[in-house]
């Protein structure tokens, strides 16, 4: 078989390569014509493919005919123009481009010598990213802290959980560990209480403190002052705090200077989660949001969310580098060399969870370098210009309302019920299902107070105003056809 394909082969890459980015382009110029969220049943693959691996190689085109006819139907597709659920996943030219390049080159980063250029970028990016975000210098690599590239904030928040975890317990001694306490509001992503149970604090001492309409769902620090003097009364150890710059349901920011104050006093870590937020924070009419940061012991956000850097890339900076690497390095016989036994370089693999890591610092280089700050800036301006616009179309409908202040892209709402009998979260619910299920838009919900709300994400890289409008026209039909139900 002349056209058998090679492990690895110049010529073939650049045939079948050339093929997957003209897949990849026309995927990108069609994406539109697909139903946003997947309209496929559980289970649907499992029927249309084969129950074993083939002993033959099969052609490339048929694999590519497959993927259009198989696994599209059953993508949803979180770079389509009409995507505004959750939170955005932006890819981008230069990200992808970035990506093809670590596939390329394939290393597996996790000391220095493995490839001195993948350890070296990595800090220098995030140094020019940090700058970017005008984060305190002790966060910058010259120092005692700098920054790493985690998979997802989750990785980051469980990271300096346990540099926190492992700090205090060798100051009062292993076996205080059921007595430390961590807080943060309720309205802090769920990755944190997966890093509690990861990192053995016990559930009844992690403390989600209740957030509510009058701080527009941010953490009350004076419900926190209250809850620490508890604590700290019935012989418990206060030693994590976690504030969220834009929390998941709705955006909310918390105080991080009044805070970091509380934190400090009482000899807290105290971590920042900007995952979707701190993308606005280029701007300098957004970076008030996160003053207070000067206070915090580590800062994480997304690259891969609001960016324009392909999943995955997620910043983690630290004042004190050596609290991670006291908690994450093993030294193992088999990995030992000469720039490392010397001190003399980082090791990103005691700064993570895993041991290898992905070059993935090439696509942030690439996407800084062939956007530059100010039409990143341009970017995410545009979309909170689009969420705006949003806002104003559902405040000049009557039957919705508007739920809490727009303060990035993301615009929280509901349909108002038409009367006592009509409960408003059944409605809401229906609303969503109706909207979802047209393919032609995605949104997402939360509950806040108990009252299920629509969450309205603009973010996608292709997203312009004639696709909010074209949103906005569904939800209004939807919402029509179902108040109609109710009162017929």
């Amino acid at each position: 078989m002349e056209n058998r394909l090679k492990p690895m082969d110049a010529e073939q890459l650049r045939e079948y390569g050339h093929k997957m980015v003209d897949f990849i382009a026309d995927y990108y110029k069609t994406i539109e014509n697909f139903p946003v969220l997947s309209q496929v049943e559980p289970g649907y693959l499992r029927n249309l493919l084969p129950d074993s691996a083939p002993n033959q190689p099969d052609s490339f085109q048929h694999v590519l005919d497959d993927i259009q006819t198989k696994i599209l139907p059953g993508v949803t597709h979180w770079q389509s123009p009409n995507y505004f659920a959750y939170y955005p996943s932006n890819s981008s030219v230069a990200g992808f481009l970035g990506e093809m390049l670590s596939a390329g080159l394939n290393i597996v980063g996790f000391s220095w010598m493995t490839s001195p250029a993948a350890t070296e970028l990595e800090m220098i990016v995030l140094d020019w990213l940090g700058k970017m975000l005008k984060l305190p210098e002790d966060f910058l690599s010259a120092g005692q802290g700098g920054g790493v590239i985690q998979g997802t904030a989750s990785e980051a928040v469980l990271v300096v959980l346990l540099a926190a975890r492992d700090k205090v317990l060798k100051a009062v001694g292993k076996g205080a560990l059921g007595k430390l306490v961590v807080y943060a509001s309720d309205q802090t992503h769920a990755a944190l209480q997966k890093a509690c149970q990861i990192g053995g604090i016990h559930p009844e001492n992690c403390r989600l403190l209740k957030a509510n309409s009058s701080t527009n769902y941010a953490l009350s620090p004076e419900l926190l002052n209250e809850t620490i003097s508890q604590d700290l009364a019935h012989g418990l150890i206060p030693f994590f705090l976690c504030a969220t710059v834009g929390t998941t349901s709705s955006t909310a920011v918390d105080s991080l200077l009044a805070l970091g104050k509380i934190a400090k006093s009482n000899g807290m870590w105290f971590h920042v989660d900007a995952a979707y937020a701190g993308s606005a924070c280029v701007c300098p009419e957004f970076r008030h949001y996160i003053d207070g940061v000067e206070e915090a012991d580590s800062f994480n956000m997304n690259a891969h969310k609001w960016f324009l850097t392909n999943f995955d890339c997620s910043a983690l900076w630290v004042k004190d580098r050596r609290a991670l690497v006291q908690a994450l390095s093993t030294n193992p016989e088999y990995l030992k060399n000469k720039a490392s036994q010397a001190n003399m370089v980082v090791d990103y693999k005691d700064w993570q969870i895993p041991l290898g890591r992905r070059f993935r610092s090439l696509k942030l280089w690439m996407v800084l370098r062939l956007y530059g700050l100010e039409n990143l800036q341009c970017y995410i301006r545009n979309h909170i210009k689009l969420a705006k616009h949003f806002e104003d179309l559902i405040t000049q409908d009557s039957r919705f309302e508007v739920v809490t202040p727009q303060i990035f892209s993301l615009v929280c709402f509901r349909l108002l019920p038409p009367d006592d009998e009509h409960h408003g979260n059944k409605l809401n619910h229906e609303l969503l299902d109706a909207v979802n299920s047209t393919g032609k838009v995605f949104i997402s919900h939360t509950v806040l107070s108990g009252k299920y709300i629509l969450r309205f994400a603009v973010g996608a890289p292709l997203t312009e105003e004639k696709h909010v409008n074209a949103a906005w026209k569904v939800l209004q039909d939807k919402a029509t056809a179902l108040l109609g139900e109710c009162l017929g």
